[in-house]
């Protein structure tokens, strides 16, 4: 059974990867909402075929996800679009003949406010950063492009050099499912990026496969989500 489960998944993966043109992370979401259906059948002791799912089966699943008490009325919406997503492949490629989330609803959920910096906190942590430092001018820039321009954090480790005309205010940003933008981008984001090209043309150790990515760590290497994530934290706690 779980044979039959896995290859529709591979399918559906290369469908969303492909067709969809989604981002790795997109469709790594999609995949974890329908592991986690596998393993709600893994704890019942059943795993059906997914053509012979049923609509109860679907909200058999969907109360043992609120009985977990972990999951936000929000994931949970995800997790039933993820796997309406998965049937609806299914349907198109001809592998089942009905649609068993058809019917199925999704919990309501209110618009959320975003919480965001203000410009005071922003230059706080600007004013913490240590500009003697090897990698000062680089997160000064980072922080200074992220948030004058409204960038994603994938948005901005993928940012290209070429993708960059400063002389004209605006970048070109490569987002979700790979669908490029024109952003207007400030002077004090420029003088930052050019400031921080004096200290990255002295980088003499690049990888040729990230020489036309803007942001490097000392290494030559291209950024991580991981490693925006942890400069930020740091200038945070500090501040």
């Amino acid at each position: 059974m779980k044979q039959a489960w896995f290859n529709h998944i591979k399918g559906f993966k290369a469908f969303l990867s492909i067709e969809k043109s989604l981002s790795e992370n997109s469709v790594d979401a999609y995949i974890h909402d329908i592991n986690k259906l596998l393993q709600y059948f893994d704890t019942i002791g059943n795993i059906p075929e997914p053509g012979l799912v049923s609509q109860n089966d679907l909200i058999g699943f969907i109360q043992w996800i609120n009985e977990l008490g972990v999951v936000s009325a929000r994931s949970q919406a995800r997790i039933i679009s993820g796997i309406k997503a998965f049937y609806k492949y299914l349907l198109i490629n001809d592998s089942i003949q009905t649609d068993p989330t058809r019917l199925l609803d999704s919990p309501k959920i209110g618009r959320k406010l975003p919480e965001f910096l203000t410009v005071d906190e922003i230059n706080e942590i600007i004013d913490l950063i240590d500009l003697s430092k090897p990698e000062g001018h680089r997160n000064k820039a980072i922080i200074e492009t992220l948030y004058g321009c409204g960038l994603r954090v994938s948005e901005l480790i993928n940012l290209k050099i070429t993708n960059l005309y400063l002389k004209q205010g605006f970048i070109k940003v490569t987002g979700k499912g790979n669908k490029e933008r024109l952003v207007p981008i400030g002077n004090i984001a420029i003088i930052a990026i050019e400031a921080y090209f004096i200290d990255r043309n002295h980088l003499n150790n690049i990888e040729k496969k990230d020489e036309n990515i803007l942001f490097l760590s000392r290494n030559g290497r291209q950024l991580s989500r991981i490693m925006i994530y942890h400069i930020i934290k740091s200038l945070v706690e500090k501040s």
